[in-house]
């Protein structure tokens, strides 16, 4: 291992290094189906240890869409303190708007979500406009399969971009899985409104909003006693080191094929492309 990362089996070995840990979900509770019995069994053992324990999702829809989901996956609300998800920060963020990036928007908007899903808008001081050309910035929240090319908004978000409106991304993900397997996913259709010269505000992993929204329902405690788990070097390490906390890499999630060998020092390293994006920990699952 390179000094800068540590492998090893289970939380318990650096129990006493953190306070409070911070969970991705998708890779990390599940895939999709059933919780992991190895990843419930630890997030017990962490609050048996005394351990507060936040679950954080780049999912654009609100908290209480993703804790329901969990539940019937397996995982109650009981055996974790909150969830926070890109949805819910940036539903919190527009209300209040005490912060940027949240003031830096008006209150005319359009709206991009998946199906009907208006939970991000809803109780919030916002028009919601049909037309972009009424709109004071894009609101981009979800996209639906049949509308996730990239290629089907470049008109739309000309038109946006020609009166100069702000988009916010309430999930940077660039890839998510559809019915079909992997498709675009909203950090996608914001990486274009970018590259056709407009201006994006995100929200979620790896981005500034949704830690700090973290750190201040975990009481403001020093982030040097925060461990983030995940399996994305790209968005749970990249943000959680941004953020000044404690790292720890799942090698069987989105970079299984790449860490599949015994000898990962050159593999990690290679991924991460820099120190800042070290984790500090690796192990294979969430486990005790």
């Amino acid at each position: 291992m390179t000094r800068e990362t540590l492998a090893i089996a289970g939380l318990s070995a650096i129990a006493d290094r953190f306070d409070h840990v911070l969970l991705d979900q998708w890779g990390t509770l599940h895939e999709g189906g059933r919780i992991f019995p190895a990843a419930r069994d630890c997030m017990a053992k962490l609050r048996e240890a005394g351990k507060h324990i936040l679950v954080l999702s780049n999912s654009g829809k609100r908290a209480r869409s993703n804790a329901e989901r969990l539940a019937r996956l397996g995982l109650p609300p009981s055996a974790y303190d909150g969830i926070l998800t890109s949805g819910e920060v940036t539903w919190q963020g527009l209300r209040n708007r005490t912060h940027k990036p949240f003031t830096e928007f008006g209150h005319s908007c359009f709206l991009i979500t998946r199906g009907s899903d208006r939970s991000i808008v809803d109780g919030l001081n916002l028009a919601i406009v049909a037309d972009v050309r009424e709109a004071d910035f894009v609101l981009l929240a979800g996209v639906d399969d049949e509308r996730a090319e990239p290629d089907r908004w470049r008109e739309c978000f000309s038109l946006a971009i020609a009166r100069g409106l702000p988009m916010l991304c309430a999930n940077p993900d660039l890839k998510m899985f559809g019915e079909a397997g992997l498709v675009p996913a909203p950090g996608a259709l914001a990486r274009v409104y970018e590259q056709l010269g407009g201006a994006v505000r995100f929200v979620g992993k790896p981005h500034a909003p949704i830690f700090e929204a973290a750190l201040e329902r975990l009481g403001h405690p020093d982030p040097r006693c925060v461990l983030m788990v995940g399996d994305s070097l790209d968005h749970d390490v990249a943000g959680g080191r941004a953020a000044g906390m404690l790292t720890l890499l799942l090698s069987s999630g989105v970079h299984r094929d790449f860490l599949a060998t015994r000898d990962i020092d050159e593999p990690i390293r290679k991924l991460a492309g820099s120190r800042d994006r070290m984790p500090n920990w690796i192990m294979g699952a969430l486990t005790w």
